[in-house]
């Protein structure tokens, strides 16, 4: 089996590290800078409104989904892992884009879920379960 790079990695993916670093802009800056130039080089906005974003993150979820769908435990770990990483960048690159459109800081809301997270799931009451918060 070849390196992740190797087997993740679209054809066209090199020439994003081959933009020119701009200090104090961080990689998901860079990398939502990146996907979105790729869809304006295509005249692809026009088809992304938001409804259709979130419809898309649904869509590619969902065939993200497929790739487990009717595989015993046992058999997970066999899934081709080519086919989980082109559908998972699918559902994060319709993210990507859906909070670039809604000008959302991608590591603000993360930050701010994960907190509000950390407040409904404290490690003390939730630690090795999987409980869901309202019944902690």
């Amino acid at each position: 089996m070849g390196s992740f790079k190797s087997i993740c990695l679209p054809s066209y993916l090199p020439f994003f590290y081959l933009y020119p670093k701009q200090s104090g802009m961080s990689d998901i800056k860079k990398l939502t800078e990146f996907i979105i130039n790729f869809r304006n080089d295509r005249d692809w906005e026009q088809f992304h409104n938001s409804k259709d974003l979130a419809v898309a993150i649904s869509i590619e979820a969902a065939e993200l989904n497929e790739l487990f769908l009717w595989k015993k435990l046992e058999e997970i770990d066999e899934v081709d892992t080519e086919k989980i990483a082109d559908e998972l960048s699918d559902v994060l690159v319709y993210s990507i884009m859906l909070a670039h459109k809604h000008g959302f800081d991608l590591e603000e809301i993360i930050m701010s879920k994960m907190k509000k997270n950390g407040e409904k799931y404290p490690i003390e009451k939730a630690k090795g379960k999987m409980t869901k918060y309202n019944e902690l």
